[in-house]
């Protein structure tokens, strides 16, 4: 013991003066960037022009092939979607293999084949490494497009199109490209339910024929093989891959506005705005302030930075605010963004816009500067463990002309950037005068403090704008008199009173799973509701008081603001005796529902909740509604379509009925309605 303190006491004689020699007020000099070995590939090109890089890493017996068909932006009109669907279609079968043989084989050597428009990518053993290589050629050499699985991919993309309607970052991403780059524009343009209906096979076979060829293409192969095999692999396989002219398109330049311009997409009930402030950039892959502006944007929002520390930490308006500057051959974009409380969205610009200056006007301090680049160099440190990422930066050297020492050099160029290189680049690419000031939100909670920014334009959620000085006149017109003439519509107020009793029976379809649901309503309040959907059950029972839901054989009881919701919602004649149940009615204007005016009208709650609903202003039929939602996951604002009309007893019901909340979109069709039937209270009893 006497020996191990001597030992210690020795110990800190001698380090004792290194530590007085230390100014710990200062933080130490950064040191060299680090030297990271990126990995080694080598590269060889077939006769018919595609270009094969290898990258041998032998650590597990595992080859990936990836294929990628370098093509100019197309722009696609009326069938905007047909690429996509093309992408889709190469992975349905061959002339060779229907898609049955090919996911049976595929399955039977442990592998995996996924397509895009513009990309293969294989994954097998090293023992099937031959295997796999035919599979994905015969795709590549003899895809076969049917027009049975043609229709089952636009199914899909519209059911993902109606689940997007009421998702707010959606609806902002699909505004931010028809802002920035115009809708002329291939990046700018929208998909929707019309153009995927468009879509015919020959667009997508065209597409196939015209851009699939090797002269445009590059392959990586990476994994426990060597360039010798594949090479020879590449040959057996890919040589008879016949090259072609592809053709080159150019479109006009977007420029970023001449001012600040404000655009609001009018998202009724909406508790939060998402926020962009965006605008295009000319910033190439092998522009020489790449790295610069890299390293500008990550201080500025590209991490947990500028943006982040304003918004959240400092001011608590957000959980998150970021930044990103896309570099692109054609036009990339600059765009800052966070979702935000209504009562904060004008405050909220704000600090954007303050940082957005703040980094244009000011020098950034050496340490906040050293932070970002060994932010920079951990992650791309990371990023060299994936062998893919080697073979990702060969197939990046070719494509955008970059320096063969591009990446070895990387992080050198990362290291060397300074305070000035950082105003600089922020002084090139940070425009936030010449800005599109984007919100998705609440439009009557957020408009007025919208107005310090500069007139604001409304837009639809395709990115159309709406002439407000041209919707259905509301001179006159008051929220009873819109509630009246449904009530009218749908057989009069006589008619719709002598309703005591309803069964709806009606079956939908949620992500490919088939739903049938009964709903019994007995008036004035009692209500149940079950849904099947094969292995998962559900129902709702309200007995005018109390309420019960049951899920997966558990039940529990509906409390709280809940329950209070639920008995609005099962009162029948809930729209004739407004005043009875102390609901105010607000009418909020108009708005383009499926193309035509609708009243847009606001329900409030004795407890404050809101609820819209939406009445065309021509048949006066309810259309749709809105009422945000409060789960497990958060709060969600849930969307219903009504149409399709039809007669049951003298009153008309909706027979087709579209709900999304969040990503879930569900589609129904009623298979019956049975009004006046003499339910018994019994069928509503609690057990």
């Amino acid at each position: 013991m006497k020996k191990y303190f001597l030992t210690l006491m020795l110990t800190l004689v001698f380090i004792a003066p290194l530590f007085s020699q230390i100014d710990r007020s200062k933080m130490p000099e950064a040191g060299p960037a680090p030297e990271i070995k990126a990995g080694k590939y080598e590269s060889f090109q077939l006769p018919n022009g595609l270009k094969v890089f290898v990258v041998e890493n032998h650590k597990l017996p595992r080859v990936t092939y990836s294929l990628i068909i370098d093509r100019d932006p197309i722009s696609e009109g009326k069938q905007l979607g047909y690429i996509s669907a093309a992408g889709e279609l190469l992975r349905t079968g061959t002339t060779n293999r229907t898609k049955d043989q090919l996911d049976k084989e595929i399955d039977f050597i442990g592998g995996s084949i996924s397509t895009s428009s513009s990309s293969i990518r294989a994954s097998s053993l090293k023992k099937y490494t031959s295997e796999i290589m035919e599979l994905m050629s015969d795709i590549i050499l003899n895809a076969n497009f049917t027009q049975i699985e043609l229709d089952k991919i636009k199914k899909r993309m519209i059911s993902n199109i109606k689940s997007s309607k009421d998702e707010p970052n959606a609806i902002a991403n699909n505004v931010r490209k028809a802002l920035v780059y115009g809708k002329d524009h291939p990046y700018g343009e929208i998909m929707t339910e019309e153009t995927v209906n468009d879509i015919k096979l020959e667009n997508c076979i065209n597409y196939y024929k015209t851009f699939f060829k090797p002269n445009i293409a590059y392959l990586a192969v990476v994994g426990d093989i060597t360039v010798d095999e594949a090479k020879e692999l590449a040959e057996k396989y890919l040589s008879n891959w016949q090259k072609k002219e592809v053709p080159k398109f150019t479109y006009s330049t977007p420029k970023p506005p001449e001012k600040t311009f404000v655009a609001l997409v009018d998202r009724a009930n909406s508790v939060q705005s998402v926020v962009n402030v965006t605008y295009p950039v000319q910033l190439k892959h092998n522009d020489p302030d790449n790295i610069k502006a890299k390293v500008m944007n990550t201080i500025l929002g590209g991490g947990v930075f500028r943006l982040f520390n304003n918004l959240r930490e400092k001011h608590a308006y957000t959980y998150g605010a970021y930044s990103t500057l896309a570099d692109d051959e054609l036009v990339g974009y600059f765009g800052a963004f966070a979702s935000v409380r209504n009562e904060v969205t004008d405050s909220s610009i704000t600090q954007i816009l303050y940082e957005l200056n703040r980094i244009k006007n000011e020098k950034v301090s050496d340490d906040e500067l050293q932070t970002v680049k060994n932010y920079l160099t951990g992650n791309y440190a990371i990023s060299l463990e994936n062998p893919q990422t080697v073979a990702n930066q060969a197939i990046n050297i070719a494509r955008f002309n970059l320096p063969k020492d591009y990446y070895e050099n990387y992080l050198k160029n990362i290291s060397k950037v300074t305070a000035d290189d950082i105003k600089e680049a922020a002084q090139k690419f940070i425009q936030p005068e010449h800005s599109y000031i984007l919100v998705v939100g609440n439009a009557d909670e957020i408009k007025d403090g919208l107005k310090k920014f500069g007139e604001i334009n409304f837009y639809d959620m395709y990115g159309n704008k709406v002439d407000t000085t041209k919707s259905a006149s509301l001179t006159g017109v008051t929220a009873q008199q819109v509630i009246d003439k449904y009530i009218a519509a749908i057989g009069g107020k006589e008619k719709f009173a002598a309703v005591t009793d309803r069964k709806t029976v009606m079956h939908g379809e949620v992500q490919g799973m088939k739903i049938n649901m009964k709903i019994y309503q007995k008036a004035p309040d009692k209500l149940k509701q079950e849904l099947d959907a094969g292995v998962m059950k559900q129902s709702v029972i309200f007995d005018g008081q109390k309420a019960v839901m049951s899920f997966a054989g558990n039940q529990r009881e509906v409390t709280g603001s809940e329950l209070e919701k639920l008995k609005y919602e099962s009162t029948m004649d809930l729209l004739l005796n407004l005043d009875a149940y102390k609901i105010k009615t607000n009418l909020k204007g108009t708005e383009k529902v499926n193309g035509k005016d609708a009243y847009r009208i606001e329900f409030v709650l004795p407890d404050g909740t809101k609820w819209t609903q939406y009445y065309d202003v021509d048949s006066g039929l309810k259309v749709k509604e809105s009422k945000n939602i409060t789960v497990p996951q958060g709060n969600f604002t849930q969307e219903t379509v009504y149409s399709d009309y039809r007669e049951v007893n003298g009153v008309k019901y909706p027979f087709k009925i579209n709900q999304s909340m969040g990503p879930q979109s569900m589609e129904f069709t009623v298979d019956s309605i049975q009004t006046n039937i003499g339910l018994s209270d019994r069928e509503f009893e609690i057990k």
